[in-house]
């Protein structure tokens, strides 16, 4: 049996009490590995490694050998392309379709875009006059913050992980990595990669297990001096608690319900193709999803028929079939969660255009975690199904008659993530978008991403923003320099 272990201070380890826990295959159910338990032991151990190597080799490193030692990373990455997707696809259940294009190059190209843009933000310099009738200059400079935890999920486990680890490693900073307990092996697999390269022992640090068992230790850690997180709310707030016992800096990029509108002056084929990506891609498990979408009412039906035929037309499969559109969910725990809400939708009364259950597969995928594309309509605004995320391949669709009352039901959640808009109308859709309570708003899109822009949610959807030179506010500390002439 495989087996997946912590990466500290350049090495692989086993726990501190030897403990291993099952990782399975979202497809077919079996165990596909055993995973190191980590204990508050090895978060110490990981920590106190990450701290030695800020204040040794990599806290004196000049910053053209870094971002020549991350530019490394990334080419190593490619190199082994096949490796980290076979690893990524067989974690997730996410068909290699998928991967391929999104979840391995960006997982690369992370490392690149923090390393140029850390060599190309200025610095800010003032000239000043002094009270004495003289001049002072006041020139920045940035520091790296020091020791950095990163808590990432797992929907998209090697982008999200290196999105944090690119930047916080192109300024300079030491890392701690939680991975998901049920996504660990490309985390792992990129410690052989930091070796291979020669970035220096105890710059990256992997402690594999469960949150609940080692995140606390590691977010209130003295030596840890800031977190970044990316999961569910409730999890952020917990994370939120541990981390002000010492103040430490924080980046959460939480939970969304969000919504997509559809105005009748849209282009319909656009609305419906970029709608079945927000709503089924990844299985639904994507931050950024779509599970509320409101269409005007002339064409509402219509909308409505055709995205019914665009989700009965998802093709359900494994990761190595080329014809798949759409895997299984991530584990049996989250396929009962997306079920129950599933259930509860057809208790309240609700209209089910499209799926509602889990599909029966053959053979060995008879026990995978799979699940139906599924459509509602029917369902009022305080409903559950309505204001809950579910984070799977459902949505609700409702009416609307005005822009005035979308815009009410777009901003009636807790969350404010991301949203979709589609219209013809340039004007209305620069209108609408900049009264939407959401981070990032798309027009005529979805998951079109510029790197350099700033990522985060409003509301219960976050703190922070990273992204660009965003990220490096986040990852560094600011100081200014005053000097009287």
């Amino acid at each position: 049996m495989k087996k997946v272990l912590h990466f500290i201070d350049g090495n692989f380890v086993e726990a501190s009490n030897g403990e291993f826990y099952d990782n399975f295959d979202p497809a077919t159910g079996k165990v596909i590995a055993q995973v190191a338990r980590g204990t508050n032991e090895d978060i110490d151990a990981a920590v106190e490694a990450a701290s030695d190597a800020m204040d040794n080799e990599w806290g004196s490193m000049k910053i053209n050998d870094r971002i020549a030692l991350l530019y490394a990373l990334a080419d190593e990455i490619d190199s082994r392309f096949d490796e980290f997707l076979e690893a990524e696809t067989l974690d997730t259940g996410k068909p290699y379709t998928i991967a391929r294009h999104i979840d391995i190059p960006r997982g690369a190209a992370n490392f690149k875009v923090f390393a140029d843009t850390m060599k190309s933000v200025a610095d800010e310099a003032y000239q000043m006059d002094t009270p004495d009738g003289g001049t002072a200059m006041n020139y920045s400079r940035r520091y790296p913050k020091g020791v950095i935890a990163v808590i990432t999920p797992w929907n998209l486990p090697l982008l999200l992980m290196t999105w944090k680890v690119g930047p916080a490693l192109a300024c300079g900073n030491t890392v701690v990595v939680k991975p998901a307990e049920n996504t660990p092996t490309t985390t792992a697999l990129l410690g052989e990669v930091m070796n291979k390269v020669g970035i220096p022992k105890g710059v990256f640090n992997v402690v594999q297990g469960f949150g609940s068992e080692v995140g606390d230790r590691l977010t209130s850690h003295p030596k840890v001096d800031a977190v970044t997180f990316t999961g569910s709310t409730p999890t952020g707030k917990r994370i939120m608690q541990s981390a002000s016992l010492d103040l430490k800096h924080l980046s959460l990029e939480l939970g969304g319900k969000n919504p997509g509108i559809v105005f009748a002056d849209c282009d319909m084929d656009k609305a419906i193709k970029e709608t079945v990506r927000s709503v089924f891609a990844n299985s639904g498990q994507v931050c950024l999803g779509t599970e509320r979408v409101y269409v005007e009412r002339p064409i509402f039906d219509e909308f409505v028929e055709k995205l019914k035929i665009a989700g009965k037309n998802i093709k359900l499969g494994v990761q190595h079939d080329e014809s798949s559109d759409m895997g299984p969910l991530i584990s049996k725990d989250h396929q009962e969660k997306v079920l129950s809400y599933y259930k509860m939708a057809k208790d309240l009364g609700a209209n089910v255009v499209l799926g509602g259950g889990s599909p029966k597969m053959d053979g060995d995928l008879a026990e995978g975690y799979w699940i139906d594309p599924t459509i509602w309509t029917g369902l009022p605004e305080d409903s559950p199904i309505v204001k809950d995320e579910i984070f799977g391949p459902c949505c609700h669709i409702a009416p609307f008659d005005t822009e005035e009352e979308v815009i009410q039901l777009a901003n009636d959640t807790q969350y404010g993530l991301a949203a979709t808009v589609f219209s013809e109308n340039l004007t209305k859709a620069h209108r609408v978008a900049g009264k939407i309570d959401a981070g990032i708003v798309w027009v005529n899109s979805w998951f079109l991403r510029d790197l350099r822009t700033p990522f985060g949610g409003m509301k219960k959807s976050g703190i922070g923003r990273e992204g660009g030179h965003h990220s490096l506010e986040f990852y560094t500390e600011l100081k200014n320099i005053c000097i009287k002439m």
